[in-house]
C-alpha cells in the first residue's frame, strides 16, 4: 500500500486522501453501473465493529450480507451454500407451524434456526452468487477475497496501509478499523447502489422523475474524513 500513504506521523501512517478519493469514486461508479445492469452486490465485513454497520448498509439497498463469519466455499461451493439455504426455511415453516412437535424439538429447532441465521440470513434470498464484493478489511476477509478472485467476480475493498491490494479489482485506499470510516463507506457504497437500481429502472422504462448525480454529491463526504491507520 506505500503508493497510498501520503506520509507517517509518529508512526502512524496516514492515507492519501488525494489518492482515495479518486479510487473511491471508481469503485462507486463500478458499484452503481453493476447494479443499474442487474448485478448483485454483497457486503462482506465480520470483525465486530463492521457487522453491525454492514448488514444495516446492505438492507438499506435492498442488496445482501456476511457479518458473522465467512464460511469456506460460500460461492464457490454455492450448490452446498443453497441445499443449507433451503433446510433453513424449510425449519422457519416447522417453527411457524409447531403441530406435531414437542416443546423440546421446536426449542431445540428454534437454537439450531439462530445459529444458521448468524451464518445465512444475509444472503438467504440473493439466488445465487452475487456479481460484485464490497469488503471491508481484506485481511479478515481473505477468503472470500480468493474466492471471487477464483470465479471472476469483481472485488472493492478498503484497502488499510498493513494489507496487500492483490486481487482486489478497485482498491479504496482507507481506514479499516474506525467505526466512522467504516459507517461513511457503507453508506456511500448503499447510495451508489440505490443508483443503480435507479438507473436500471430507467432504463426499463419506470418514470421516476430527475435526479442529481448523487456519486458526484457523495464524494464531498470523503473529503471531511480524516482517515489514519497504522501500518
Amino acid at each position: 500500500m506505500k503508493p497510498y500513504i501520503y506520509g507517517v506521523k509518529n508512526g502512524v501512517h496516514i492515507v492519501d486522501l488525494t489518492k482515495t478519493y479518486v479510487m473511491l469514486k471508481e469503485a462507486l461508479s463500478a458499484v452503481r453501473d453493476t447494479v443499474a445492469r442487474g448485478g448483485r452486490v454483497l457486503f462482506v465485513g465480520t470483525k465486530k465493529r463492521a457487522g453491525d454497520i454492514v448488514a444495516e448498509a446492505a438492507k438499506s439497498c435492498a442488496q445482501y450480507y456476511v457479518n458473522h463469519r465467512w464460511l469456506g466455499g460460500m460461492m464457490t461451493n454455492w450448490n452446498t451454500v443453497s441445499e443449507s439455504i433451503k433446510s433453513l426455511k424449510e425449519l422457519e415453516e416447522k417453527i411457524a407451524t409447531p403441530s406435531g412437535y414437542t416443546k423440546k424439538e421446536i426449542l431445540s429447532m428454534q437454537r439450531h434456526r439462530e445459529r444458521v441465521l448468524r451464518d445465512l440470513s444475509g444472503i438467504s434470498d440473493m439466488g445465487g452468487i452475487p456479481t460484485m464484493l464490497f469488503v471491508i478489511d481484506v485481511n479478515k476477509e481473505a477468503t472470500a477475497v480468493k474466492e471471487a478472485n477464483r470465479l471472476g467476480i469483481p472485488v472493492a475493498a478498503i484497502v488499510d496501509t498493513n494489507a496487500n491490494p492483490d486481487g482486489v479489482d478497485f482498491i479504496i485506499p482507507g481506514n479499516d478499523d474506525s467505526v466512522r470510516a467504516i459507517s461513511l463507506y457503507c453508506d456511500l457504497v448503499a447510495r451508489a447502489v440505490i443508483e443503480g437500481i435507479r438507473m436500471g429502472q430507467e432504463t426499463s422504462g419506470v418514470d421516476i422523475g430527475e435526479s442529481a448525480d448523487p456519486v458526484a454529491e457523495m464524494m464531498e463526504d470523503v473529503t471531511r474524513l480524516e482517515m489514519k491507520s497504522v501500518g
